[in-house]
């Protein structure tokens, strides 16, 4: 019995040690995602390039991905100098596998056309991305997809506004970890 009881408790630190490293790349992915917009919202570049893996696939579910850090940021110039439209987005759920240094991030895309007369002004995209963890410690996306997006409301735009949130939280995180 306390042979049993032992290795019950074994166990449960196990677990406990595995849920608290998985909330910590949790949150150290949400922060990163927030980095990565950021980037975009400084029109910067190279800023923007850091958050790529070398090998990354950009519109993975598309019948035209791009493929590599350098074609990417060649497709995202026009995001990235932010004259005609203008991109936002933020972590919603972030959720980690079993591997420790995978997690994907997704949640909502704001993309704005500035022309003065543009119809529609505001698209609302669905964005799911992957992040893995390197060698070096850095969390950098290996997998970037997103929906085909819809013409958002004027109350899409506000509810994107309101529901962006700077800090992770385990309310705002998903709790799911795959075994």
């Amino acid at each position: 019995m306390q042979r049993f009881l032992i290795l019950a408790v074994m166990a449960m630190a196990a677990s406990v040690g595995h849920a608290q490293a998985a909330e910590t790349s949790r949150c150290a992915v949400w922060q990163r995602e927030l980095s990565f917009a950021a980037s975009v919202d400084r029109h910067d570049e190279k800023a923007f390039a850091e958050h790529i893996d070398n090998d990354a696939v950009f519109a993975a579910n598309t019948a035209h991905p791009q493929r590599g850090r350098a074609a990417i940021v060649k497709q995202w110039k026009g995001l990235l100098e932010g004259k005609s439209m203008r991109v936002r987005w933020y972590p919603a759920w972030v959720v980690q596998a079993g591997d420790p240094s995978t997690v994907l991030s997704s949640g909502p895309a704001l993309l704005e056309n500035l022309a003065p007369n543009a119809n529609p002004r505001f698209t609302l995209i669905a964005f799911s991305t992957v992040w893995h963890r390197g060698g070096d410690g850095v969390w950098r996306v290996m997998f970037d997809a997103g929906d085909e997006g819809r013409t958002a409301t004027a109350q899409d735009v506000a509810n994107f506004e309101s529901g962006r949130r700077a800090e992770c939280a385990p309310d705002l995180v998903s709790l799911a970890v795959v075994h």
